[in-house]
């Protein structure tokens, strides 16, 4: 698998993890039960901390980063993190969702179930509350989600934690 240590620090990965062929996981990673890393993926966990929990999905192309001395990144458990994001120094909280080529900046949070559409850019220090949807560049709340469209992200975490096992079981 394509783990790197840096400064004495190798990533972690809990049984049934799955990391992709092409993607880099690099430094102080720690990746969750049931969770996956897609091709070309890059998480670099060199001079900050990453924790991605279980069955959460980072999608192809990408790159979780941290903020050297002033933020770690944490993603929390069954979070969906669309094809091209960047994931920056922020905390994404249990079940929420940021889309294809999306950008979450330092010190952002975002709530369960929140949601950062895609091709969003979620600025410095802003905070996405529960079920809250924000579009645009720069992100702006629109409303919130309901049932149906929480229920089709909870499905969408669930079936990336399916969809790894079989490429997983294809690569021998």
């Amino acid at each position: 698998m394509p783990l790197h240590p840096f400064n004495g620090q190798m990533p972690r990965l809990a049984p049934g993890a799955w990391v992709a062929p092409g993607a880099q996981v690099i430094g102080d990673v720690e990746i969750g039960a049931g969770a996956s890393i897609w091709y070309n993926v890059v998480v670099r966990g060199d001079v900050m901390p990453i924790r991605i929990g279980a069955r959460s999905n980072i999608q192809d192309g990408s790159v979780v980063h941290v903020t050297r001395k002033l933020a770690a990144t944490s993603i929390g458990d069954d979070v969906l993190v669309g094809h091209m994001a960047l994931i920056h120094g922020c905390k994404l909280m249990d079940r929420s969702f940021v889309g294809l080529g999306a950008i979450v900046m330092d010190a952002c949070v975002i709530e369960p179930e929140g949601m950062l559409g895609a091709g969003a850019l979620l600025s410095p220090g802003k905070r996405i509350g529960p079920r809250e949807l924000w579009l645009g560049r720069p992100a702006k709340f629109v409303r919130l989600l309901d049932d149906a469209e929480v229920a089709r992200n909870a499905a969408g975490a669930a079936g990336y934690v399916e969809l790894a096992k079989l490429h997983r079981g294809s690569q021998g």
